[in-house]
């Protein structure tokens, strides 16, 4: 038996709404107890981890990642990857299905979910495409790939814009309980643009995007949903409109949630600056306005779940003039501390930033992760919530350093990261 004992910690666990100074013991990979007597001592030859007042939470569950592997290894592999993942304190990832090949074939449900374990740092859950191929013309197996492992099915960056076939995914994902993920971006308003369209885009002389391509194909949706009556989700809502449509379905309880990401919270339109293709995203940053409604949303419990959208680029993507440069941020060792900016700022409370970042994404994808309970797999993050630090673009753990937040000073810096109890990141993991 193999156990350690973590003293002097502010435990947060969302999922329970416990919030309290105490100490949390882990035997064999899972959570033995939070429950501890103070005078209780560790069991015999137990390691001692000492937080020093930090917060040990559980690891964090990103329901958003794109990674190169297969068919991209040049911009991120599954080991690169989750060494990013373990230095933000993430022990569990949904990763999209846009490789090469499409995961459209349960034997690669599979082969990703054994690639996470092969890690021993973070744990995959695999997305299935929702077309063969992601590219919308036919819809793939979704009941084979349930089967393999699949959480959820989606396209990825890529928005099914086939009315019938987006309502014949909704139809029949129904038939297994399967949550579909849409994109929400009109692609035919969206396409040949690279930032939201308005004056700064047409000041820099940049080909836009109109806000309402968002809302365009987040009201089509719903419009199916109540049709089908199936289970949607919408990715990284960016625009007040669209915010507003899903918060107004949540009233008439339609089966419909959504997440946001951390650049459309903490960063606007002006990011681009002068052509700084980092700032490139997809969908692309908006204006004050826009963001300040994300932040609303958050607080008013609109926004089920953040995710960091991380999106790895070579270096030859983003170096290319604005209009051609690759669309994507990484954000895997950046999701937690641009997301206390919102605790630091007063937006939101601590408790309900770790649950949109923990407990509230496992639900959705119907993970047992994301939680401190006893017997629950001890995945967890030790971090101290006022630590500064600096990003900075050439020095992020893993292969990609795309950073919209390069120079981005912030507070909150991951100690510790613990995968069912084995230490996989911090001074001293192996």
């Amino acid at each position: 038996m193999t156990a350690t004992l973590f003293e002097n910690v502010r435990l947060i666990d969302p999922a329970r709404g416990l919030d309290r100074p105490g100490r949390l013991l882990v035997r064999d990979g899972v959570i033995a107890g939070t429950d501890l007597p103070g005078a209780e001592g560790a069991p015999e030859g137990a390691g001692i981890v000492d937080g020093g007042g930090s917060i040990l939470c559980p690891g964090l569950v990103d329901m958003r990642v794109a990674i190169g592997e297969p068919g991209f290894e040049y911009r991120e592999t599954v080991a690169s990857a989750a060494r990013a993942a373990a230095a933000g304190g993430i022990t569990t990832m949904a990763v999209l299905p846009n490789s090469q090949p499409a995961t459209d074939d349960p034997a690669l449900v599979r082969h990703l979910r054994a690639r996470g374990e092969e890690t021993g740092m973070v744990s995959i859950l695999p997305y299935g495409a929702l077309t063969r191929r992601c590219e919308g013309g036919e819809l793939a197996e979704i009941g084979l790939l349930n089967e393999a492992g699949a959480v959820a099915f989606t396209d990825g960056p890529r928005a099914l814009a086939d009315a019938r076939m987006m309502r014949l995914a909704l139809t029949y994902a129904r038939g297994f309980d399967a949550l579909v993920v849409q994109h929400p971006e009109d692609p035919s308003l969206a396409r040949g643009g690279c930032a939201t369209d308005g004056e700064l885009a047409t000041r820099l002389g940049l080909p836009g995007i109109p806000a309402a391509a968002e809302a365009i194909m987040i009201a089509r949706d719903l419009r199916l949903l109540e049709l089908t009556r199936g289970r949607l989700h919408f990715s990284h809502v960016s625009t007040a409109e669209g915010l507003a449509l899903i918060r107004a379905a949540k009233a008439r309880d339609l089966r419909v949630t959504c997440d946001t990401a951390p650049p459309y919270f903490d960063l606007n339109e002006t990011a681009i600056g002068d052509f700084r293709t980092y700032a490139k995203l997809s969908p692309p940053l908006r204006g004050e306005a826009d963001r300040q409604a994300v932040c609303t949303a958050l607080a008013d419990g609109t926004i089920d779940a953040i995710a960091s959208d991380h999106a790895p680029c070579d270096a030859d993507d983003k170096r290319q003039p604005f209009a051609v440069a690759s669309a994507g941020g990484t954000g895997l060792a950046t999701l937690l501390a641009v997301t206390l900016a919102q605790v630091h700022g007063g937006s939101l409370p601590l408790v309900e930033a770790l649950g949109l970042l923990t407990h509230r994404p496992a639900a959705l994808l119907r993970s047992r992760a994301g939680t401190l309970a006893d017997g629950a797999v001890a995945d967890l993050c030790l971090f101290n919530p006022d630590r500064a630090w600096k990003v900075e673009a050439d020095q992020m753990p893993g292969k990609a350093q795309n950073t919209p937040f390069d120079g981005r000073a912030l507070e909150g810096r991951v100690l510790g990261t613990w995968k069912a109890g084995r230490m996989v990141f911090g001074q001293d993991a192996p």
